[in-house]
């Protein structure tokens, strides 16, 4: 693709006018060799690497020309859906654990010029079959410390090996890499940094709140409930600790949502999605919400327990001050604890348990049990809403379109007699089920 068509459609389709530093860089990068690019969650690295990626492939021409390799099914969704509007004339499509291998296989029959996949379930295509990718010649490993840190390591490996054109390689990672990857043409790469140039440090500030007991639910309440209204994201070191401060959190009558590994990938995707559309506007989660998830304007973030290593620190931090917005980070210690040197804060802060203009949520989300494979589109959605639902265009906020599944914003107190309006009705001539997601 031609650089100023790929401009072009970064502002058309992605609302973005001016690339920042980082792009413009990542843009310029010759299109053979490797590179490694150093850069902060938020920085805008998915466009960054897309720019030389979209410049080094050639019209559709019936094989697979590109591969983007992430750790995480969240990560792989959000790049696709960057990558997508801006690849015109080039098929792109996305791979995942959790998703259905049949729907993955029939998006097989077009050949797809660009593969987004974590590396297992593109290992698993492999061993079945399913495509030949000989003929890939740009390879994108994004969040590769992430993807070691995860144990991906022999997998990423066994694909890359299957990669017998490979002519450009690019590495993205937050921090910088110990050792690279001897299974790669990359032994002496070109390494972009703006590790620190793009870190969102100067618009972050970080604040410590003191506990007075060693059981922190208290402290974190009245914190919780200090704030003013926005987003945030809750960090714990443990599953079994996201489960019970979640459940603390409810009981208080805080509107919460929670994040970890142990959930499925349906209800890990309504939770970033209730996050999002104001639902659920407190998210409590393991390190695994600390890279790789679309999280907009998000306020605060908070570290209930101290994050296990310099790495953790600078990915939960990352999720806020994103782009160029700014952020606060809130530190909770205990009389006792062991303070890393990289953890340092701003200020101290002591909660009063109240706020002018408290977190809330003034949102309900409906479910509708048809998606995109059912012809809906999210303006088959909007049209319902206003005809059958009795709402006003403006009263409907974020639609997430799935599959097989739509996620609908609307405002809370109405969403009683949303339901009732709509349950006679079929949609597009659907019957559809549509319930209050919880």
């Amino acid at each position: 693709m031609k650089e100023k068509e790929i401009i072009d459609n970064i502002s058309s389709r992605l609302g973005i006018n001016e690339l920042n530093e980082m792009q413009k860089r990542m843009a310029q990068v010759p299109l053979k060799g490797s590179v490694i690019l150093l850069a902060p969650t938020g920085s805008g690295k998915t466009i960054a690497f897309a720019l030389p990626m979209l410049k080094s492939l050639k019209p559709a021409s019936g094989h697979v020309q590109a591969v983007v390799m992430a750790p995480s099914r969240e990560l792989v969704l959000q790049i696709a859906e960057v990558i997508r509007p801006i690849a015109t004339g080039l098929k792109t499509v996305a791979f995942y654990g959790g998703h259905s291998m049949q729907e993955e296989v029939n998006s097989l029959s077009v050949v797809p010029d660009i593969i987004v996949s974590t590396p297992g379930r593109l290992l698993d295509h492999i061993r079945r079959k399913h495509l030949e990718l000989g003929t890939v010649s740009t390879l994108v490993l994004d969040e590769y410390d992430k993807s070691l840190e995860l144990g991906f390591a022999d997998e990423m490996k066994r694909v890359c090996r299957a990669m017998t054109g490979l002519k450009l390689v690019i590495l993205t990672s937050a921090t910088r890499l110990a050792d690279l990857p001897d299974y790669l043409p990359a032994s002496r790469p070109q390494i972009i940094d703006f590790g620190q140039q793009g870190s969102p440090r100067r618009r972050m500030q970080i604040v410590h709140v003191e506990s007075p007991a060693k059981d922190k639910l208290d402290t974190l309440t009245d914190l919780l409930r200090s704030l003013p209204n926005g987003r945030v994201i809750v960090f714990a070191n443990h599953r079994e600790s996201v489960e019970r401060i979640h459940s603390a959190l409810k009981k208080a009558g805080l509107p919460a949502g929670l994040y970890h590994g142990g959930l499925d990938q349906n209800d890990r995707e309504n939770a970033v999605d209730l996050l999002n559309n104001g639902t659920t506007p407190i998210l409590v989660s393991t390190d695994l919400g600390a890279r790789g998830l679309d999280i907009t304007d998000l306020s605060a973030v908070i570290h209930y327990h101290l994050p296990p290593s310099p790495e953790a620190w600078t990915h939960r931090n990352g999720r806020t001050a994103r782009q160029d917005a700014s952020g606060e980070v809130y530190v909770i210690t205990t009389e006792g604890e062991d303070i890393p040197e990289y953890i340092e804060w701003d200020r101290e802060y002591v909660p009063k348990g109240s706020s002018s203009d408290p977190i809330v949520s003034a949102t309900a989300t409906l479910y509708f049990n048809v998606g995109k494979k059912e012809k809906i589109s999210r303006g088959d959605i909007v049209g319902f809403l206003i005809a059958k639902g009795g709402l006003e265009s403006s009263e409907i906020g974020k639609i997430s379109l799935r599959d097989h599944s739509a996620l609908v914003a609307v405002p809370r107190e109405k969403a009683s007699s949303i339901l009732q309006a709509l349950a006679p009705h079929r949609i597009k001539n659907t019957r559809a089920k549509i319930s209050l997601l919880k």
